[in-house]
């Protein structure tokens, strides 16, 4: 089970709900997918006017949780007043931290993320903030007493997958917490390394919604992470320089 603060889920796939092309493909791959959190940016939500259009009109939300991002914020206090905004509309008190500190890169800002988070924890959210994959960071933020990390495999939405491994298994290492990876996933194998590394879980969104057929991508998502993590917790042979015969004639009779 993955358990994040005081909730537990089955999925080790969190999914995004934007970006898709219609309401009824954005309802198939969620359904598909068997996520149980959805993430959204609070800021594309219309909390207060019901008249208004919902990007999740089509989704009984009731059946998932729903996790909450500060995307759009570029500063500390912007990002609680967002995570307030969502608290205060019954959405949920957990919350993603996103704030972005480089327009052209997408990187997140380290000193307004740290800030954030000591914000919001001391006013009891369950906060899972957005960071590159920088180990020290990362630690800085699970000090701190964050509920889960998430750390970039690559820029947002550039589907490059995992650049920098060693890193990302560094702070897998080290971690209290629940590591999601989180942006820059693009495919399938991508999404199975990051378990395979392990991580807790991953957090996904353009690699399905910009899929030639992102209902399909979705079950390809559910199916690598549950691959990666089995694979994690089966434990992969050595890596030798040389090979190694499969039936071994040593100790034999013939």
């Amino acid at each position: 089970m993955l358990t994040i603060g005081p909730y537990t889920f089955q999925s080790r796939l969190l999914l995004g709900t934007g970006k898709f092309a219609d309401f009824d493909t954005q309802k198939q791959a969620v359904a598909v997918s068997e996520t149980e959190i959805l993430t959204f940016a609070v800021r594309r939500m219309n909390i207060f006017e019901p008249t208004q259009p919902n990007f999740l009109e089509k989704i009984d939300v009731s059946s998932y949780t729903l996790l909450p991002n500060t995307a759009g914020a570029k500063t500390a206090e912007e990002a609680v007043r967002i995570a307030q905004l969502a608290k205060a509309s019954g959405l949920c008190d957990m919350i993603k931290v996103e704030i972005i500190g480089c327009d052209k890169t997408l990187l997140p800002d380290p000193v307004e993320t740290l800030k954030a988070t000591e914000l919001l924890l001391a006013e009891g959210f369950i906060v899972l903030p957005y960071t590159s994959d920088d180990v020290l960071l990362a630690k800085r933020l699970q000090d701190l007493g964050c509920h889960a990390i998430m750390p970039g495999a690559s820029p947002i939405g550039s589907g490059l997958g995992i650049l920098n491994p060693v890193q990302l298994s560094f702070i897998i290492e080290q971690a209290q917490v629940p590591v999601i990876v989180d942006a820059g996933i693009g495919c399938a194998t991508d999404a199975a390394q990051a378990m395979e590394l392990g991580a807790d879980a991953v957090l996904l969104n353009t690699a399905v919604a910009g899929a030639h057929n992102p209902v399909k991508m979705a079950s390809a998502m559910k199916h690598a992470i549950i691959a990666g993590r089995e694979s994690f917790e089966a434990g992969r042979i050595a890596k030798k320089r040389y090979a190694t015969a499969s039936s071994p004639m040593e100790g034999m009779s013939l």
